[in-house]
Parts: structure tokens; sequence; C-alpha cells
């Protein structure tokens, strides 16, 4: 990004932790980007980087098709913390040995610190952090000394401070790791020297005027969804320009219960926005027959919507932008040839190939999510939009586990509507952050009034988490899933049976499709 005074750089080696470490930065209000590990060395030199954080990976280092960045990147001088991959990585190319370990180190252990480093001064003598690695470093390299260990792992971290390169073979960014925000910050403030000059909002007035100078007095389109991130990219293009801008709200009746009503009136009551709804229920539906892939769903869906998109679209004159409200996830995942990819994203391509505009405008491409719930809050975004719960792109469609029919999605609105509106009026000491119901294509035996029944069972799933990495399923009160249960099986019809979804992420996701 320009006219950012300061800022880190992660290289990424396809590490799941990698998002984590940026926004763990960026919450200390340094900017923070992700590039990939192939990334030229001119190209990180003319970008003035304050520092280069390297990423974990699902690659060894000692494996045929290990995964390097240019080895001149050690002679820069930049500051350069390597962090599990990234510090073997560091080991085997400065000369060091890298070995597979005797004993795997996953999950919480105990490391023993230096108080001479200026990297765990803050974490000394002693705290339990977050490990995940089967290799291990067996030799240091030339002129780095060795400021953490744990029992089985005699490296846990060293460094060398006249070249300015540190590592470590645990993982600061996550919260299992106890004061590990201190060790990042260590190295961002003390090392890197970042005093903390950026923030969201000042983001958000730079956007604004770029999009005023790139807009000028013409037209801009943009498709709401009324999810955080196209209702968020649209205010910030409607403060740039005003009535230039257009939405368009393609209802695909794949929505939760009462979500299109609610769109239409937050964005034309509040907001005064240039908004043309469409109702294409029926076209998606059509669409949708027959199929059970839940893959083969969320591509029917973002091809149909392109489609209905581009027609509306084309009825308008003198269109000249397309706003999408793309964020820093979907362009990272997209991006990454090494990133695994667990399904598609909806936001990343599509639309500008298949249609002629004189540019595409990508407001919130450099924001993650909770920063984009910052810009809605500048906004005065209602609440009921700004923290709705987190939902799939296709809907309820991959909600519903086999076809998706119309009598399903009634029965699914209805049992998601009454979970939702228990957990809020009960009083869960540590609420859910994530919560919804999931048809599931299971049908058995019950037992209704008198009468012998043969119906679905609804599956309720409810998550803590801060990143979404990483879940624990909500331990609700029995009392509370006991009234949830009650009312479903007595207010939705076909439903007889509710199951409560007690697994973590991993091994499981938090959706079931």
């Amino acid at each position: 990004m320009e006219n950012i005074s300061e800022k880190i750089l992660i290289l990424d080696f396809g590490g799941q932790y990698s998002q984590i470490i940026a926004r763990r930065i960026r919450e200390i209000n340094v900017y923070c980007e992700i590039k990939s590990y192939k990334t030229s060395l001119s190209e990180i030199l003319e970008s003035e980087y304050q520092g280069i954080i390297l990423s974990g990976s699902p690659s060894s280092v000692i494996g045929p098709n290990a995964y390097k960045c240019d080895p001149e990147l050690f002679e820069t001088g930049i500051p350069i913390l390597g962090i599990c991959y990234g510090a073997q990585l560091i080991a085997s190319i400065l000369g060091g040995k890298v070995e597979r370990a005797s004993a795997r180190e996953y999950g919480s252990i105990k490391v023993v610190f230096s108080h001479t480093s200026i990297l765990t001064r803050s974490l000394y003598p002693e705290g339990i952090c977050w490990t995940s690695h089967t290799d291990h470093i067996t030799e240091i390299p030339k002129g780095f000394t060795i400021t953490a260990h744990s029992d089985n792992c005699a490296v846990a971290c060293m460094e060398n401070t006249q070249k300015n390169i540190y590592a470590t073979q645990f993982h600061p960014e996550v919260e299992h790791t106890v004061r590990g925000d201190e060790f990042i910050k260590s190295f961002v403030y003390k090392i890197c020297g970042c005093t903390g000059s950026w923030s969201v909002v000042s983001f958000v007035k730079e956007a604004i005027n770029k999009i005023k100078k790139q807009v000028g007095d013409k037209k801009v389109i943009c498709a709401i969804s009324g999810g955080v991130d196209s209702s968020v990219a649209a205010l910030m293009v409607h403060k740039a320009v005003n009535k230039q801008l257009i939405c368009i709200f393609v209802d695909h009746g794949l929505l939760r219960e009462g979500e299109s009503d609610l769109v239409e009136k937050v964005f034309t009551n509040r907001f005064n926005l240039n908004l043309i709804k469409i109702n294409a229920q029926s076209r998606f539906l059509d669409k949708l027959k027959g199929i059970t892939d839940p893959e083969t769903k969320r591509k029917i869906i973002g091809e149909e919507f392109i489609r209905v998109f581009e027609e509306e679209a084309k009825k308008l004159e003198g269109v000249a932008f397309l706003c999408q409200g793309t964020i820093y996830p979907d362009v990272i995942e997209s991006g990454l040839e090494n990133a695994s990819a667990i399904k598609s994203h909806h936001n990343v391509g599509g639309l500008p190939s298949i249609m002629d505009f004189e540019g595409i405008i990508e407001p919130l491409k450099y924001l993650f999510k909770d920063e984009v719930r910052k810009v809605g809050r500048e906004f005065k975004l209602t609440g009921d939009l700004l923290y709705r719960q987190p939902f799939p792109g296709p809907g309820l469609a991959v909600r519903i586990i086999g076809e998706v029919t119309p009598r399903k999605l009634q029965i699914l609105r209805k049992a998601d509507a009454i979970f939702r509106e228990e957990i809020v009026k009960s009083d869960v000491v540590m609420p859910p952050n994530q919560y919804f119901a999931i048809l599931t294509n299971t049908k058995t035996v019950g037992v209704m009034g008198d009468e012998r029944s043969y119906d679905y069972t609804v599956a309720l799933r409810a998550v803590n988490s801060s990143d979404f990495m990483t879940a624990k399923w909500t331990k609700i009160p029995y009392e509370v899933l006991e009234k949830i249960s009650t009312r479903i099986v007595n207010e939705v019809e076909n439903v007889n049976r509710i199951v409560y979804d007690i697994t973590t992420k991993p091994p499981a996701t938090i959706e079931w499709e």
C-alpha cells in the first residue's frame, strides 16, 4: 500500500497461522502484509519494509521440495524473524543443521528463556508456548546464540544480533502462547524500530480520497449481499461519490429469516443508498435441483449470481467502475499457490472477467474481518448487520446437507431463527462467537403425539474462537439446549430430533459443508 511509513512483511511459506501473525502486528498499530516466499528480493527492497517475518509451513526444510527464499535476503540488514519453518530455514540456509526430531513437539509446552535477549526478556524465566513441528534445529549457524530451550528442543529460540536475524520454534502469534504478544511487540517495536502510527481510521480517510480521485464524475455499481464486507465497501464508496454509486442486491432465496427485508430497510431508509433489489429466488432454486455436492452448490450459486448481476448491470448507463467487498484473507488465500484450498472464494475474480469496466474498486482488500468491522463502526453501521453471525456466501444452501428445496429452506430458517433467538435471550456466561443450525440429510423414527414420525434431524453448532483458525465448541447450559430443542420440535414441522455438535476445529471445520 502507498503512503504507509512503517510496514512489516510476512513471507508466506504456506503456514496456517500467517494471517494471525499479520493481525497481531496490526493490533499494535503497525501495518503488515503477506506475500509469497517467491517474492523477488528487488521487490522486497523497493517496498522498504522495517522488518520481515518468515512464516511456518506444511513443508519440511530437509525435504526434496522444500520452499526457500532468496539467501541474499539475510545479507540486507533488514530485521528478520523466522517462526517454526522460518526458523529452520534460517538455520538451513546459514550453515546450521536441521534434523527430524525423535519426538514431535505439538501443543502447549514449557519453554525456558534467556534474560539477555531483547526478544525473550519479557518472557523470562519460562512460559507455556504453542509448538507444532516434527523437525528441529540440532546445530545453530555461526554467529548465533541460543536464547530459549525446552525439554525436547535444545534450540527453541536463537539469534544473531549483528545480522539482525532472530528465530523461534514456537508460535508467539497464537493465543495458546502465554505473553506471545509481548514477543511480537518486542520484535516490531524494539528490533524493527516501529512506532505504531498506522490505524484503520487513517486507512479509511486515505481510501475515500483515493476513490474520489479514481471515480471522478462517473458511476459505480456494487453487489450487496447483506454481509459485513459488501455492506462496508458500499458505505465507503457512497461516502466518496454519493449518488454515483448504484447498489444491486440479489436475493437468491438462501438468506436467513428476515434478512432480505433488513438489508433493504437499512440501506434505503437509513443510509439513503441507491439500491436495486432483484428477487431471483426461483431462478437459483431451479439451478440447484438435484445437486448434493457442496462445492458444486457453491460454484452454481456463484455463477448464477454473476449472470443475474450482469443482466441488471447492462440495463444501467454510464457505469465505469465495479465495487467489490474483497477483503485481505480472500486475496491471500486465492493468490498463494502453496496455500491449501479449503473452499472456493466468491469475491476474487469472476465479475471483472465477464464485464467491461474501466476499473475495479476494492476498498477493503488490505483489511482483515475485524478491521472491516472497525470501519463499519466508523460509518455507524447498525449492529444487526455489523455483528451479524458469520454467514457463507452461498447462504443456507451449504447448511442444508444434500439437495436444496423450498421445503428444506423453510424448515432450516425456522429452526435457525429459534436457535439464535434463544441464545440471545439466554444468559450464557461465555456466549458463542458463531452459532447456527444445520438441516442434516438424516431422517429418524420418532413419536409426535400418539403417532409415529419419520422426520429430519437438525444439528446445532456453536463455537468460541478469537480468530476462527481454531475453535472450541461452546458449553451451552443444558437447560438452554433443552428449551431450544423443545421449541424446534414443537414449532417446526418435519423435525423430530435435535443433536449438538461438540467437535473442535481442527479436526472439524466450523461449517458442515
